[in-house]
């Protein structure tokens, strides 16, 4: 058991540096094409922040481990929502533009409908999440880009372009370790998370959705706890709604496509505080003005202690 902890520990540090090597390495290629920050910012380093819970998904369904493909991604969506968003929102209050609230936010709770949807039997076949339903995920996922590149269109491109003075082979050098530590950490990941779940006579479920979720959020977590000491607000709300979409159109959509993933309508449970901690977030800014004080922000946090401590108590007893 403390060798699989160890284990697990090391996978995830795996994830987490591989993701940051592959992003230092895309985003010197981006700015040595003279590429702007804010367009690395939505595409290669919101790729990156996604990378371990993509890594541990794939590798997951490959080896038939379905509960943790989808505990994974809804409890990585849980912790993203009510951890990560409202600690955010305890070291600053947060304010958000009219975007955030009137598009992308709607198209994160529209996303977890489409989910619920799509892996119950309410359309075609029983509770399993198909190649067809990966393929709609997906081209969901190619319209939300087109979205974000209409957003960037109007976003004039930076003149001044930073100074890059590493050589190519190191660049590319660390493209591909950072590949290649994603690939080991998430098998790591999976392997030790399996067999301490066997072991400690808990679910795979029940490790999806705690262990591995919190872990492969890591990223996102440093990124809005930094983004919310800079007082950058935008950074710190749209790094968690953009992770949320892209957990579910992108990764959920390349978990399926890979292999059709049998899903357990105990899921249910937790899409459904999903959905209500995303419409509870959306009336909290509209009533709010548009800013996420420290009070609904500590409610959230409340909130997804309250939940864990009743995931891990339906387990024992």
């Amino acid at each position: 058991m403390i060798l699989s902890i160890i284990l697990l520990a090391v996978g995830l540090l795996l994830l987490i540096k591989g993701a940051d090597w592959l992003v230092n390495g895309a985003s010197t290629i981006a700015r040595k094409k003279q590429i702007s920050d804010l367009a690395i910012g939505l595409t290669i380093v919101a790729f990156g922040t996604s990378a371990p819970e993509l890594v541990v998904n794939v590798t997951a369904s490959i080896e038939n481990h379905q509960d943790i493909v989808f505990g994974n991604i809804i409890g990585s969506n849980n912790f993203n929502l009510f951890f990560i968003l409202g600690v955010a929102g305890l070291i600053t209050p947060l304010a958000v533009q009219s975007s955030t609230l009137f598009k992308e936010i709607p198209v994160s709770f529209l996303a977890g409908i489409l989910l619920l949807i799509l892996a119950n039997s309410f359309i075609f076949q029983d509770e399993i999440l198909s190649r067809t339903d990966g393929v709609i995920l997906l081209i969901l996922f190619l319209a939300f880009l087109g979205y974000v590149y209409t957003q960037l269109k109007g976003v004039p491109v930076t003149k001044e372009v930073k100074e890059v003075d590493l050589p190519v082979w190191k660049i590319w050098g660390l493209i591909i370790i950072g590949l290649v530590a994603l690939i080991a950490g998430g098998k790591m990941v999976v392997n030790s998370a399996v067999f301490m779940a066997t072991t400690m006579g808990v679910s795979e479920k029940l490790i999806g959705l705690t262990i591995i979720a919190a872990g492969t959020s890591l990223p996102e977590l440093a990124t809005s706890v930094v983004a919310a000491l800079k007082r950058n607000s935008d950074i710190a709300i749209g790094n968690v709604i953009g992770s949320n979409i892209f957990n579910i159109f992108f990764i959920l959509g390349v978990s399926a496509t890979v292999r059709p993933i049998a899903y357990d309508i105990i899921f249910n449970r937790d899409i459904f505080l999903l959905l209500g901690g995303t419409a509870l977030l959306f009336l909290m800014l509209f009533f709010g003005k548009k800013k996420l004080g420290r009070l609904p922000a500590a409610l959230l946090v409340a909130t997804f202690i309250i939940y864990t401590l009743y995931l891990v108590s339906q387990e024992i007893y």
